[in-house]
């Protein structure tokens, strides 16, 4: 498959994907994905646990961005194993970091920060990586490229990222301010293009009193501008420009991160500038030291086929599958809602 098939059609499928969720996930039924009955509270009664489309659309991004990852690293002749080894030992350490950091900032120990795992994720890579390289490398036979592996990595989170945006959406977290408190710009901007969520079990509506209000759709945007950012940079990586690639990638994640708090009205931590927005700027730094020591670093040229090749293998599906399946249950299982579930038999069926 040529580069240019496969850019058009990610784009029309990333493109399907994110109208369907602006379309349809502010409403009220788009929170919880299933209940299912755990302790019983008496006859014909039960405590049920919830499962929510934002553990199930958390997942799909999860697994987008690994298989991103999978297929640019592969690309440059990473073999899968090393891949999924630098993917396993990433997500080993991001995703617990997800909710140890939103616990340090916001003092609450039932939510998560993507902004903190990522942060987390621009520090520890290339010692991540020259740890594989040193200690299993050489035994299974890989070696990765670090600053090819930077830029994967990178593109990578943009994806994920940005269809991460999907599971805020359904949660009403992460949400803007109301659009008729701007009388300026972003009015005319989104008045009337606004997402209005429902339910009082969305965050929005219980920490935020805005359920039924036009809200700046900050998701949305931030959604929109990471994949077509991850798609721009695909394009740079497939040319073999992996530091420009990583630069675009993380100058644009990073940047939006930290202005895009200004248009959010959800608690960030106190303090006029959120301790997330300074994760955002010194994550941005640290990418630009780090490509002044390592953009000179050599890797073969990018075969887009090659990388595509690799996703072919039923131990990468179970692979992608078990990633899927550990998301999906760490970030799925809600701890702030509730469920009382009662059983009945339909007699005239009997």
């Amino acid at each position: 498959m040529s580069a240019v098939l496969f850019l058009l059609i990610a784009t029309f499928l990333l493109a399907a994907y994110l109208w369907w969720g602006f379309r349809f996930l502010p409403a009220e039924r788009w929170q919880i994905f299933a209940t299912v009955p755990g302790r019983k509270n008496g006859p014909g009664s039960w405590q049920g646990i919830n499962f929510t489309w934002y553990g199930l659309l958390t997942a799909n991004a999860y697994l987008v961005a690994v298989a991103v990852l999978l297929v640019l690293l592969g690309s440059v002749g990473v073999p899968p194993l090393g891949t999924a080894l630098l993917a396993a030992a990433m997500l080993c350490c991001c995703v617990p970091a997800s909710r140890l950091v939103a616990r340090i900032v916001e003092k609450k120990a039932h939510t998560f920060t993507v902004g903190g795992a990522v942060f987390v994720g621009i520090i520890i890579t290339p010692f991540l990586i020259s740890l594989l390289n040193r200690l299993v490398g050489p035994q299974l036979g890989f070696q990765i490229p670090v600053m090819a592996a930077y830029a994967a990595i990178a593109i990578a989170y943009a994806f994920g990222e940005g269809l991460g945006r999907l599971a805020c959406i359904s949660f009403g977290c992460c949400y803007g301010k109301p659009v008729s408190q701007d009388g300026g710009l972003l009015n005319r901007l989104f008045n009337g293009r606004g997402f209005v969520f429902q339910g009082s079990t969305k965050k929005v509506a219980y920490a935020g009193d805005l359920e039924g209000v036009e809200v700046i759709p900050v998701q949305a945007i931030t959604a929109v501008l990471y994949t077509v950012c991850g798609l721009s940079a695909m394009v740079l990586f497939l040319a073999s420009h992996h530091a420009a690639a990583f630069l675009m990638a993380t100058t644009v994640t990073q940047g939006w991160r930290s202005f895009s708090e200004t248009m959010r009205a959800d608690y960030r931590g106190a303090g006029r500038i959120s301790a997330y927005q300074v994760m955002g700027v010194v994550g941005l730094l640290y990418a630009f030291v780090m490509v002044w020591l390592l953009g000179d670093a050599a890797s073969a040229p990018a075969q887009l086929a090659a990388g595509l090749k690799t996703l072919w293998s039923p131990a990468l599906i179970l692979f992608l599958q078990g990633i899927w399946c550990l998301i999906f249950f760490y970030t799925g299982r809600s701890t702030v809602t509730g469920a009382t579930l009662s059983f009945h038999l339909h007699h005239d069926r009997i």
